[in-house]
Order: structure tokens, then C-alpha cells, then sequence
């Protein structure tokens, strides 16, 4: 191997947005694995809406971020192993929970990482959404002949459709473009309604249940009004269940309905990484099984270096948009 060959093979890039709406792919040496950690060198990377406030730069962000910081939905094959990994070793395809994954490579712990298996072999797999759908989905405790309302059909909306539909439940799908409600009847939603006016939706739904309205509403947008929707919709002693990451300023919520409703509120987010793992592995066991199908739902694809328009259709959501992935190695 030449200099230049060898400088190149030790080297990685990475993503650095150096301001609201910018960014660029600087060239790092490779991370070395410490104790417990292996070195993924990455496929891809899935874009997280979460993305969307820091990449609109509000006052509380700091540019420029770290090298591949906000990308979180990793997945790739190991190429270096640190001391006392067990389990592991070079050359296994794995779905990685780190954190600097807008990158060619990025360290994960041996915890923080789950085998594909040959099943998977060749198909994206950014596992932190989909174990996020499956920790969600085991949250909202939906059981057969349950009325479930969905508001916000997206990435995670569509797979909570085909999961709770999977169990036996009704679910009625509210979204605002009318793509992502023919995705929601395509998961298996009984029932598709246009996110256009307050009080008609709930009238619809209101009729939909002989007046009871849902057992269980998951909201999946991270905005106020669809917050204040979910409430409406939940029926006396049921479960409300949020799923949207509310991460851009403070929440008001009907508090005199909740009460009387008697509502369950349960915030369904996780921080432990144990239990992202749980989902991520669940995740990848029903998609080798085809018992969920989430290849469709990775409707655009950029190179890293195109990580900004990647962002940008997330946040501008195009007819036929549901999700874009990074390919890292492109």
C-alpha cells in the first residue's frame, strides 16, 4: 500500500453543521475502539425529524457540531474491536445505537449493537426508529377489538398502524397529507381522516365509536394542536399515549379534561439504552420474519454529502415522502 493509499484507508468523514441550514463533510482520522466498543464502519444512516429543530438553529444550539452528531439511526459492518468485546467480532453486520452517525464510521459500545441477520442481508436497517415503534407499541398496551387513534401518519405513525392492526386492533388514522393516510390504510388502518379541522375530526370520530371514542390515541407529531387532539379523542379511563418528541418549547394541555376523562398519560420515550436495545432487537427479529415490512418506508436516499437536502425534505415533507437514509459509504 502507497502513502496515499495507506492515509486514505486511515481516514474518515464526517458531517459538521457550522451553522443554521449548513454543513460540511470534514476528513478525521479514524476513532480507535476502546474497552467494551467496537468501530462501525457505517452503511447508512436513517434522518431523524429530532434533527429539525437543531438544524433550524435555535438560540439554546452551539455550532458547529461534533463530527456526525445528531446522526443516531447507524447501521454497518464492524471493522475494529477494542479489548473484552464478547461476541462480536470484524466482519459482523450490525444496527448501532451511537450518536455521531452522519459519518463513515462511528464507535458504539457492545451493548449498543445487535447482529443482522443473513435475512437482512443488504437491506437498510436504521435501528433506533424501529425499536422506538416497538417500545412504543408495548407502552400503549393495545389489545384485540381496541379502538386505536393515530394522529400522525409518518415513519412512525405507519409502522404503529401496521403494529397495533397486526394486534387486532381498529385503528383510525389522522395525518394531514392524503399520501401518508393511503400508507396508513395500506398498514391495515380501518379508517383514514384528513388533519384539516379541529372539531369535525372529533365529530368523526365521535361517530366512528357510538360516542365512546378510543380506547388508545398515540400522538406521533410532537406539535401542540395534535397534543390537544389526542386528548379529545381518548375515551373516559383510557390511554393516551405520547410518541412525538415535543422539543421545541413548552406544552399546555386540557388538564380539567384529562381529569375528568381520567385519562392514562403515558409519555412513551426512552433514555435507557437497555430498553432502545430491547425494541431495536424485537424490530430486527419481525422484519427477518416479515411480520413488518419497513423497506417501502425509505422513500429517498443521499449521499453524506448531501446530508443538508436530506434535512431539508425531511423538514419540507414532499408528496411520497416518508423517510430518508444517509447512505454513509456513497
Amino acid at each position: 500500500m502507497n502513502i496515499s493509499m495507506k492515509a486514505e484507508a486511515d481516514a474518515m468523514s464526517a458531517a459538521v453543521v457550522t451553522a443554521p441550514g449548513t454543513v460540511r463533510i470534514e476528513t478525521l482520522p479514524l476513532p480507535q475502539p476502546g474497552p467494551g466498543q467496537v468501530r462501525v464502519r457505517l452503511e447508512g444512516c436513517g434522518v431523524c425529524a429530532s434533527n429539525l429543530v437543531p438544524w433550524s438553529g435555535p438560540e439554546w444550539m452551539r455550532f458547529p457540531t461534533e463530527p456526525g452528531a445528531l446522526g443516531h439511526e447507524g447501521w454497518g459492518v464492524i471493522d475494529a474491536i477494542g479489548e473484552e468485546v464478547d461476541g462480536f467480532r470484524i466482519g459482523d453486520r450490525v444496527a448501532a445505537l451511537s450518536y455521531h452517525a452522519y459519518a463513515t464510521h462511528d464507535i458504539a459500545e457492545q451493548t449498543a449493537i445487535a447482529r443482522l441477520p443473513v435475512e437482512l442481508s443488504n437491506v437498510p436497517f436504521p435501528g433506533e426508529p424501529l425499536g422506538c415503534a416497538f417500545n412504543i407499541f408495548r407502552r400503549s398496551g393495545i389489545e384485540p377489538g381496541e379502538t386505536v387513534a393515530i394522529i400522525g401518519i409518518g415513519f412512525l405513525g405507519i409502522l404503529l398502524t401496521e403494529l397495533a392492526s397486526a394486534a387486532g386492533a381498529r385503528v383510525i388514522a389522522v395525518s394531514r397529507r392524503p399520501f401518508s393516510l393511503a400508507s396508513a390504510m395500506r398498514a391495515g388502518a380501518s379508517e383514514a381522516i384528513p388533519m384539516d379541522d379541529h372539531w369535525r375530526i372529533i365529530e368523526k370520530v365521535k361517530d366512528l365509536t357510538a360516542g365512546q371514542f378510543c380506547d388508545c390515541v398515540i400522538e406521533a407529531t410532537g406539535k401542540q394542536w395534535p397534543l390537544d387532539l389526542a386528548g379529545e379523542l381518548t375515551k373516559e379511563r383510557g390511554r393516551l399515549i405520547v410518541a412525538g418528541y415535543h422539543q421545541d418549547g413548552p406544552r399546555q394541555v386540557n388538564m380539567q379534561l384529562w381529569n375528568w376523562r381520567g385519562l392514562d398519560v403515558i409519555n412513551a420515550h426512552e433514555r435507557d439504552p437497555a430498553v432502545y436495545m430491547r425494541g431495536i432487537s424485537e424490530a430486527i427479529e419481525a422484519t427477518a420474519a416479515g411480520r413488518l415490512s419497513p423497506s417501502p418506508l425509505f422513500t429517498h436516499r443521499f449521499p453524506l454529502r448531501d446530508l443538508g437536502a436530506a434535512l431539508d425534505m425531511t423538514r419540507d415533507r414532499p408528496e411520497g415522502f416518508v423517510k430518508a437514509l444517509v447512505i454513509c459509504d456513497a
